[in-house]
Parts: structure tokens; C-alpha cells; sequence
């Protein structure tokens, strides 16, 4: 099960840190990845972070902007989100990701409102 949580409203230039807790057993083993779908669109990739959190991978849209982080004795993944714009604007998910870090595989758990008013 995958909690996501951190959303919220901030303007336009402001910033966010969304956590995503894993009740699993296994999350110390998994790749995981925050993705993100906004109204009337696709779910998309945002960032991916390896096992041992060195590895991280971003999606060009936030890259300098995001970063993705995690603790894996907290079983849980960050997503630190600087210089926020309103096409930010979404809900975000955490999954566990495939070897190539962008695509998901498992369950979404629940996601988190991001807001980013102009």
C-alpha cells in the first residue's frame, strides 16, 4: 500500500515536498517513481529513484527543478518540488518502477492534489 501525501495550494515560484510511505515489506528492494496526472490528461512520469537512492532519473519538464529522494528505514520516497509552475498542477502518485525507471508496474496507491495558482 502506497500513501502519497504533501499536496496542496502554493503560488506560482513557491515550493512542496510530497512523501509517499510504502506499508510494505519490500520497499528497501524496489525502484521506485513519482508520476503525476493532471485534469484531462495522461498520467505521466515525473522522476524515479533507484534502490539505494544514488540512481535518480527526471523527466525533462522538472529536471533542475525536482529532485527525487528517499529513506528506505522510513520505507518512504520524497519528491522536493522548487520552483513550482501552474502546469505543475496535478495529482501525484508513487508506484514501483521497472528497470527502466519511467514505467510502473503494481498498484497506485493513493495520490496527492498539487495546486500551482499563477
Amino acid at each position: 500500500q502506497l500513501q502519497a501525501s504533501g499536496g496542496g495550494l502554493v503560488q506560482a515560484g513557491g515550493f512542496l515536498r510530497l512523501s509517499c510511505a510504502d506499508s510494505g515489506r519490500t520497499f528497501s528492494t524496489n525502484r521506485m517513481g513519482w508520476f503525476r496526472q493532471a485534469p484531462g490528461k495522461e498520467r505521466e512520469f515525473v522522476a524515479g529513484v533507484g534502490q539505494s537512492g544514488v540512481n535518480t532519473y527526471y523527466a525533462d519538464s522538472v529536471k533542475g527543478r525536482f529532485t527525487i529522494s528517499r529513506d528506505n528505514a522510513k520505507n518512504t520516497v520524497y519528491l522536493q518540488m522548487n520552483g513550482l509552475k501552474p502546469e505543475d498542477t496535478a495529482v501525484y502518485y508513487c508506484s514501483t518502477v521497472q528497470r527502466d525507471y519511467v514505467s510502473p508496474f503494481g498498484s497506485w496507491g493513493q495520490g496527492t492534489l498539487v495546486t500551482v495558482s499563477s
